[in-house]
């Protein structure tokens, strides 16, 4: 019973998936005295049993968290057969027990796979318990001994059947979470990243900056003409253009290794890069700024860049990111331009950065940033 609480509250103490699944993997190999365990989805789409999680003492090969060990079902009868029918059937999924002989438990069939995995790696036995959550079959937790070591039993087979329902209770919660998570950080019309996710990716970004001087820039786009298509054929076909927009944004961002796309809010929308260079980034940006005069309704897009790979001064917060990114759009969209403005490349954009807001709408665009936060070390504005 012990092991079974410990198992519990070491999934309940996972932050993210992968931290459940190896508490869950690594509790149910210390309960039933085992060396290796794996836990593995029925990807039922793909009809494929995917492993999550290799934990204990691993074979050559074995990774701890694989990208691509998978397994056809049909190499697994208990999966397709035994986990459906039996269910079907108003059964109870049961665990069973294989060794590098064979079947060591009666009422399951004989898998070929199995045993020949185990011979391969040099393990004795296995027990192998369904996971059943929702009500389906969602895949199963796979416990190992060595060569040595007692074989499974019967009371093993069962005690591994509790512990797959206690890591269904897991997977559940820590499935609950991420929905909440991915909700708390995501726009619901574009699927995009929202501001939350935004500030989020941009503190980590400049922390990484100050550390090993990675380049961190933000583009910041205020979609043109949304109003009027709003105003004259109504909201549901603004949102669609939204859509479409954000669908370009993301196809720009692709261009950047691990940029973050997102929408702001209303009409305004934002991509953040940590890598590339400057120069990367403001070719995304011309992408963007012709693809999105492509589109069938709005007017195209204001964009506005800001790059510590750029001399737009010392960089501490996102704020501070914000406001020359935010100022650079709001000379684009005065000046028309069908190309992005580059802080740093354009003397008017500092010019704006450091100097009071002069109407709600530049409050707004240069998101109320702080004085002291802007007294940055930036060099005096001269007109070029």
């Amino acid at each position: 019973m012990r092991s079974v609480v410990a198992l519990a509250q070491a999934m309940a103490a996972a932050h993210t998936p992968r931290e459940s699944w190896r508490a869950a993997a690594l509790g149910a190999c210390v309960a039933l005295d085992g060396t290796f365990a794996a836990l593995s989805v029925w990807e039922r789409e793909r009809g494929r049993l995917k492993v999550l999680v290799n934990a204990g003492q691993r074979a050559e090969g074995e990774e701890e968290f694989p990208e691509s060990e998978t397994y056809p079902v049909n190499r697994f009868p208990e999966i397709t057969e035994f986990l459906h029918e039996q269910w079907a059937g108003g059964g109870e999924p049961d665990a069973w027990v294989e060794t590098a002989e064979g079947p060591a438990t009666n009422g399951h069939g004989y898998c070929h796979q199995r045993v020949a995995a185990l011979r391969r790696r040099r393990r004795g036995c296995c027990v192998v318990a369904p996971i059943v959550l929702h009500g389906r079959a969602w895949g199963e937790l796979y416990v190992a001994r060595p060569l040595d070591a007692p074989v499974f039993d019967r009371e093993d087979a069962d005690f591994a059947t509790v512990l797959a329902s206690v890591v269904a209770a897991g997977i559940a919660q820590t499935e609950r979470l991420e929905e909440v998570r991915r909700l708390a950080f995501t726009d619901p019309l574009t699927g995009l990243a929202n501001r939350r996710a935004v500030d989020t990716r941009l503190d980590e970004a400049l922390e990484s900056h100050r550390t090993d001087g990675s380049v961190v820039s933000l583009v910041v786009c205020d979609l043109n003409g949304l109003k009027q298509v709003n105003d004259t054929l109504g909201h549901e076909v603004g949102d669609r253009l939204l859509e479409r927009f954000g669908s370009v944004l993301s196809r720009c961002g692709a261009m950047l290794p691990g940029a973050l796309a997102a929408r702001l809010g209303g009409d305004e929308f934002c991509l953040v890069t940590v890598g590339p260079s400057a120069d990367e980034v403001v070719k995304a940006a011309d992408e963007l700024c012709v693809r999105a005069a492509e589109l069938e309704l709005g007017a195209g897009v204001a964009c506005g860049v800001a790059s510590t790979g750029d001399p737009i001064g010392q960089v501490r917060s996102g704020r501070r990111l914000f406001r020359l990114a935010d100022a650079a759009q709001y000379r684009a969209k005065a000046a028309r331009s069908p190309r992005p403005v580059v802080a740093g490349r354009d003397g008017v954009v500092m010019r704006l950065a450091d100097s009071p807001p002069r109407s709600p709408r530049d409050r707004r665009r240069f998101r109320d940033a702080r004085p002291e936060e802007d007294a940055e070390a930036q060099e005096p504005w001269s007109e070029p």
